[in-house]
């Protein structure tokens, strides 16, 4: 098995930068308990952030839990970090105070070639034809699930969709049920996603960070067991697929190799679509004349292809993707994106050292009025191509870009199709009269009541 690859192997040259390297750049003065701070942020990211960049624009320094860094705002900031032009920034440095005990070596925590070679190999899971097999499951797993919710009674969103969500995931990634032990990977999956924020990060006797790193050991365990059982056999799920795909030099992945790969999928598939899609619905139950527009794209595509959705009708419902593109616009389910600058580089007049840490923020240029006019309003027509044609196509980023954009984004969008095909076509979605959501927006969003809504049949 092979080591998780240390940055400090990487980088050595590489280290953090101090107070008084980045004194030029506006921004808070250093804080007597940096805890502190980085605590009341993440209390309330997106207010923090337009509070500073009301006062200080969109460059300036922070310092957090993990040093002393910049962020910079907006499609420019967007386009200069994710494209990643000059190879200046490190995804792996980025993320690797908030991940490496629980996600290491996943392809968000790869740079360059080491990066390009690994997306490569895992790309095939995702190709057309694998996609397809995907969406039988999907279907199928959607509809024995919604069919049991409740009907003209409240219940919780968020957990329902969250059980399904891992469902569907168990079944695409996996090719199997988890059966029994549904709420232990619940669990593993749900303590290793809060530990990656969790202050104290080293994994002591009772913090979030022991759990997280339980959880992974405990998935880490499962998949071990697995991968001999899918060496050279054939399967349409992604966790076979990736078992038995070669390099580009021919060679299999290692199993730890695998494993690594897999948790970071699992996590990334998991938690960002129950989020995007909690969203989703949310907005469409506050907007019931929204609700009713895709409600009536999904009947046309219905009545031309039968109660079943195939994969060829997927382009055809072309409003239930703006509407899940304008859900993520509003909440995106990664607000911030984390760097580290690998060289000096300049940015609107300022000169920033190597070793800074770089954050960009969706959360923020996502509601920036020069950008998107009325930014508050849920308004999917935003998503018509004439009106995407004018717009900075680094304005609207919740799957990342350049090189580390998603893998996964077309298989997001064909599950966001897939639930509401089979949702809308049967069901009336509604929250209490007056309700609006308080969403916590890390480590993924999620709303702090779990969404009470009420399905009526149509």
């Amino acid at each position: 098995m092979n080591a998780p690859v240390r940055a400090a192997d990487l980088y050595p040259e590489l280290k953090p930068v101090s107070f008084e390297q980045l004194a030029h750049v506006p921004g808070p003065p250093p804080a007597r308990m940096r805890t502190l701070r980085t605590l009341q942020f993440l209390k309330d990211p997106r207010g923090a952030i337009n509070r500073l960049a009301a006062h200080y624009g969109p460059v300036f320094r922070r310092q957090d839990h993990f040093g002393w860094g910049v962020t910079l705002l907006g499609p420019e900031a967007n386009e200069l970090v994710l494209f990643n032009k000059d190879r200046i920034f490190s995804s792996k440095l980025g993320w690797d105070p908030v991940l490496d005990k629980l996600f290491p070596n996943g392809l968000m925590l790869m740079d360059f070639d080491h990066h390009r070679m690994h997306r490569k190999t895992l790309s095939v899971a995702f190709k057309p034809a694998p996609m397809k097999a995907y969406l039988d499951g999907l279907n199928e797993g959607i509809d024995r699930t919604v069919s049991r919710w409740p009907v003209d009674q409240p219940f919780k969103f968020y957990p329902a969709i969250k059980e399904l969500t891992l469902d569907l995931a168990a079944g695409s990634f996996l090719g199997v049920p988890w059966g029994p032990e549904a709420k232990e990977i619940n669990r593993a999956f749900m303590n290793m996603v809060l530990a990656a924020v969790a202050v104290v990060r080293k994994p002591l006797p009772f913090t979030q960070m022991k759990k997280g790193v339980d959880g992974r050991a405990f998935m880490s365990a499962y998949f071990a067991r697995e991968i001999p059982k899918r060496r050279g056999k054939t399967a349409d799920d992604i966790f076979t697929q990736i078992v038995n795909s070669e390099d580009e030099n021919g060679k299999l992945l290692t199993d730890q190799e695998i494993i690594d790969h897999m948790n970071f999928l699992m996590m990334a598939a998991h938690d960002t679509i129950t989020s995007s899609l909690t969203s989703l619905i949310y907005f469409l139950a506050i907007h019931p004349e929204w609700q009713e527009k895709l409600r009536e794209e999904v009947d046309q595509v219905r009545g031309r292809h039968g109660a079943i959705l195939p994969y060829e009708a997927l382009s055809e419902l072309d409003l239930c993707e703006m509407a899940f593109k304008e859900a993520l616009r509003l909440i995106p389910p990664v607000p911030m994106i984390p760097r580290r600058a690998l060289k000096d580089f300049e940015f609107q007049g300022y000169r920033i050292p190597a070793g800074s840490g770089v954050g960009v923020n969706p959360m923020y240029t996502h509601m920036m009025p020069e950008h998107w006019p009325e930014p508050e309003k849920f308004d999917p027509y935003r998503f018509t191509t004439q009106v995407s044609a004018n717009r900075h196509k680094y304005a609207w980023v919740p799957f990342g870009g350049g090189a580390h954009m998603c893998l996964g984004l077309h298989f997001a969008y064909m599950q966001a199709k897939a639930f509401l095909f089979r949702l809308l076509s049967e069901r009336q979605v509604s929250v209490p009269e007056g309700y609006r959501a308080d969403f916590q927006m890390v480590p993924i969003p999620r709303p702090k009541d779990g969404l009470p809504v009420t399905m009526k049949r149509r």
